[in-house]
C-alpha cells in the first residue's frame, strides 16, 4: 500500500509525508514470502463479504498513520472522518497510543523554554504549507517519527502543554493570556477565553477528561510593565453538567516560591510543577482551590529534576551527585506514594549506561516527559535521547528526528495520544462568547 501522498487534496492542516531519510514508515516494504488471493486466508469471495460494521472496527483500531494511508482506498473510507457513526465506534474501542510530540526550541534561549521557533517566515517545506508551524510525532512503540503541520495556528502563540489528544497553545505577547486548544491530526482549532490577569510566561497545566476541561495559569504576575512575581493562580473549568468557571478561580501561591520549568503535570486530582532554590514541588488541589509544598527525596543533591505522570503516578526524574559522600552518581526514578508527601525510589538507570549518558550530557542537563509506560530523556544541547520502558524495564536510545538538523536547535516534547475526535471542545462552543475566531 502506498503512503499517504502530500499532494492529496484534504481539508485539514496535516500531512504525514514520505520522507526520503530511511526512518519513516509510511510505505510499507515485501518481505520474500508471498501470498496468493487464491488462499484461503485472502481470498477475495470470503473477505468482500466481510460486515461493514466489523471492517470499520477493524479501521478504528489502526493507528494514526495506517489510518490516514487507508483513507486513500476508497470514497467511503476518505470519509469515516466526518462519520459520526463511525467516531462514536472509534472513541469506544481505539487503543489508547502513549506518543510523543515535540517541537524546536532554541538552545540559547532561557525566557520560556516553549517559546516557539518554527516559524518558516514564508518559507515552504515543499508540501504547500507556507510558513506553518511543525512539530514532530515521536511513535515509541514502533521508534518512528513523524512531521506534522499547524497551518491554523497564528504567529503569536507557542504550545505550552496538552492533554487527551489535545495540545494547548498560549500568546507569546505579556498580558492577560489567550489559550487556543488544537487537535493535531484533524487540525481543529478551539480558543478559550483569556485569563484576566496579566502575565509575561506563566506555568500553564491542562486536563481534559471525557466530559470536562481543566486549565490552571499559574505565577509570573505582572506587577508592573518592568517586574513580574510569582503571586497567583486562576483556573479555568467547565463540563458537560453545565458549570463552568471562566477564570474566577484565583488562588494564592506559596510564599517564595520558584516555578522551575514552566511546565505542570497532572495525576490523581492535582497539578505538580518544580520549585527551585531549594528543590521541592508544588502541588495544586483543583477541588479544594489550594497550593502546597511537597519536599522532594534528595533534595540537596538532585540535578535536572523533572516531574513526569505515567500510568495516573507522578514521577520525579533527577540526576544524583552526593560528592562528599562514596555514593556513585546516578539518574534516579521516585513515585511519589498514596499519601502525597513521601517518595520511593522506583528505578535506577544501569550505571554503565549512565556513564555513557553523562559523558553525553557532560553537565548540561536534561528534560523528560512521560506518558504511559514510557518516559523520554533529552539531553540538553543535543540530538540524543534516551527512552525507558517502566512495564519492560528497558533503556534504549532513540533515533534521531529525521526532520531536523542539529543546528542550534533541540527538542522539547509534550505526552500526546492521537486521537480522531475530541468531542469534549464541543463544550466551549455553548459558552457562546464573542472570541475571536482563528480559522482559515
Amino acid at each position: 500500500m502506498e503512503g499517504f501522498h502530500p499532494s492529496m487534496t484534504s481539508p485539514f492542516s496535516y500531512t504525514f509525508p514520505i520522507s526520503d531519510a530511511g526512518t519513516s514508515n509510511f510505505s510499507t516494504t515485501t518481505t520474500g514470502t508471498s501470498y496468493s488471493t487464491s488462499t484461503p486466508w485472502m481470498n477475495s469471495r470470503i473477505w468482500s463479504k466481510l460486515p461493514q460494521r466489523l471492517l470499520d472496527r477493524v479501521l478504528a483500531f489502526l493507528p494514526p498513520p495506517a489510518f490516514f494511508r487507508a483513507r486513500c482506498v476508497c470514497k467511503r473510507w476518505y470519509a469515516l472522518l466526518f462519520s459520526n457513526t463511525f467516531l462514536e465506534l472509534y472513541l469506544q474501542v481505539s487503543p489508547h497510543q502513549h506518543w510523543f510530540l515535540f517541537f524546536k526550541h532554541h538552545k540559547t534561549r532561557k525566557s520560556y523554554i516553549y517559546k516557539n521557533n518554527n516559524n518558516n517566515n514564508g518559507s515552504s517545506d515543499g508540501c504547500g504549507h507556507i510558513g506553518a508551524f511543525e512539530g514532530y510525532l515521536f511513535d515509541p512503540y514502533e521508534m518512528s517519527w513523524y512531521r506534522i503541520f499547524f497551518a491554523l495556528v497564528p504567529s503569536g502563540f507557542s504550545p505550552a502543554s496538552s492533554s487527551a489528544g489535545l495540545l494547548c497553545w498560549v500568546s507569546d505577547e505579556a498580558g492577560p493570556k489567550t489559550m487556543l486548544l488544537s487537535n493535531p491530526l484533524i487540525g481543529s482549532l478551539t480558543q478559550l477565553p483569556p485569563t484576566l490577569r496579566p502575565r509575561l510566561f506563566p506555568s500553564i497545566g491542562l486536563t481534559i477528561r471525557p466530559t470536562c476541561i481543566d486549565v490552571t495559569v499559574a505565577g509570573d504576575d505582572m506587577i508592573s510593565p518592568y517586574a513580574v512575581k510569582n503571586l497567583t493562580s486562576e483556573s479555568f473549568h467547565i463540563d458537560g453538567g453545565g458549570f463552568y468557571s471562566l477564570w474566577g478561580t484565583t488562588a494564592s501561591l506559596p510564599r517564595l516560591c520558584s516555578l522551575e520549568s514552566g511546565r505542570m503535570v497532572y495525576a490523581e486530582g492535582k497539578f505538580y510543577c518544580m520549585n527551585c532554590s531549594p528543590f521541592s514541588v508544588l502541588a495544586y488541589d483543583i477541588t479544594s482551590n489550594t497550593w502546597f509544598k511537597i519536599q522532594a527525596p534528595m533534595r540537596r543533591f538532585l540535578r535536572s529534576p523533572n516531574l513526569v505522570e505515567c500510568k495516573g503516578k507522578l514521577l520525579l526524574v533527577a540526576a544524583v551527585e552526593k560528592s562528599k559522600l562514596n555514593v556513585p552518581k546516578s539518574l534516579r526514578v521516585w513515585s511519589l506514594q498514596a499519601c502525597g508527601t513521601m517518595w520511593v525510589e522506583s528505578e535506577r538507570m544501569p550505571q554503565q549506561l549512565y556513564v555513557q549518558f553523562a559523558e553525553l550530557e557532560d553537565g548540561n542537563g536534561f528534560e523528560c516527559v512521560g506518558h504511559g509506560e514510557f518516559i523520554v530523556i533529552m539531553i540538553r544541547g543535543t540530538d540524543k535521547a534516551l527512552l525507558f520502558d517502566i512495564c519492560r524495564k528497558r533503556w534504549q536510545w532513540i533515533p534521531p528526528c529525521p526532520y531536523i538538523a542539529h543546528d542550534g536547535f533541540e527538542l522539547h516534547g509534550f505526552a500526546y495520544e492521537p486521537r480522531l475526535a475530541t468531542p469534549v471542545t464541543g463544550l466551549l462552543d455553548q459558552l457562546a462568547l464573542p472570541f475571536q475566531s482563528f480559522n482559515a
